[in-house]
């Protein structure tokens, strides 16, 4: 076995990975794994989101003495359901670093579905009572695609 002397470490070569030395650069380690797993925290974060700012939206109503129904107020319970996906998400993610313009991408990512299955509901071709389960059907793969976008800030 042959040793080699260290080398003298300057600006450029700082972190620099040798050629053949089997190890990836620390922005590639991860990959897919690493995307994939940013994915399913980024739907846990919304899930969280929908569910704690939900019950306080309920809870309020509830006080109020009116509710927000899905089925005789789909296009408002579609937005709030958005909104506090949203939220949820775009607190993890300046907690993990993202900046407004990705962070503000994604929560778009969140609206659009619903803005575009609106016209869908007024004009009869989907039921109320869908709404909600399509607007998620197609929020996933949206949030897919924009992280796609943006592959090197989400790991990929």
């Amino acid at each position: 076995m042959q040793i080699r002397p260290k080398q003298r470490q300057t600006r450029r070569t700082r972190g620099a990975v040798p050629v053949g030395s089997g190890h990836l650069p620390a922005e590639r380690r991860g990959g897919k794994r690493h995307f994939a797993r940013h994915y399913l925290e980024m739907v846990v974060a919304m899930v969280v989101g929908m569910l704690v700012l939900g019950a306080v939206t309920r809870g309020v109503l509830a006080l109020a003495g009116t509710e927000l129904s899905a089925s005789r107020h789909p296009e408002l319970a579609s937005l709030e359901m958005a909104f506090d996906m949203s939220v949820g998400m775009a607190v993890w993610m300046r907690g993990r670093g993202h900046g407004w313009a990705s962070t503000l991408e994604m929560c778009g990512a969140m609206f659009v579905p619903a803005l575009a299955l609106f016209p869908l509901l007024w004009l009869g071709v989907i039921a109320a009572d869908s709404m909600i389960a399509l607007e998620h059907l197609v929020m996933f793969p949206l949030m897919f695609l924009v992280m796609l976008r943006r592959r090197s800030e989400y790991g990929c």
